[in-house]
């Protein structure tokens, strides 16, 4: 039995590791450190409830675990700055990782986000869950998910309109 629940559970980890990582790293701001942390906590978590949860729905279940660790993670450390040991290279016009640089900027905005409304925002727009289902996933009511998703595309736009040059 024991053996089943491992393959199971390991077959579900291999297949949607990319989508949870990306999640997780969505929800941490970018920093792909913290993100390898909070999928591995949530993963602990769901091995202990496997049995129970396997059948139903697994991805729903990490998601909302996804979610609430890194609202907590966001109160209870300081995650400022962070050394590096060259500066990046600005991107050069034409250049083909344009498409990188776009993403980047959007993680950069994504973490200057409060934690709910950067959850709320990803879940919503790049989880493409119903507004329900984010309330669910962060436990709280319908309306005041809308609101904190609402609150985030507003900032965002904020954020990201001071960088952005009219064409032409």
């Amino acid at each position: 039995m024991e053996q089943g629940r491992a393959d199971g559970f390991d077959g579900f980890v291999a297949a949607r590791w990319p989508a949870l990582f990306h999640l997780a790293r969505l929800l941490v701001g970018g920093d792909r450190h913290r993100a390898e942390d909070l999928l591995q906590e949530a993963l602990v978590k769901l091995w202990f409830v496997w049995p129970r949860i396997a059948e139903e729905a697994p991805e729903a279940y990490v998601r909302k675990i996804l979610a609430r660790a890194a609202a907590r993670s966001a109160r209870r450390r300081w995650w400022g700055e962070r050394p590096v040991e060259q500066l990046p290279d600005l991107a050069a016009a034409g250049d083909v990782s344009a498409c990188v640089a776009e993403r980047s900027r959007l993680e950069a905005a994504l973490a200057e986000l409060p934690p709910k409304q950067r959850a709320a925002v990803v879940l919503r727009y790049y989880q493409d869950l119903s507004e329900k289902q984010v309330a669910d996933v962060l436990g709280c009511p319908v309306g005041t998910a809308r609101s904190h998703t609402s609150r985030g595309v507003a900032r965002l736009r904020r954020i990201l309109a001071d960088v952005i040059e009219p064409v032409g």
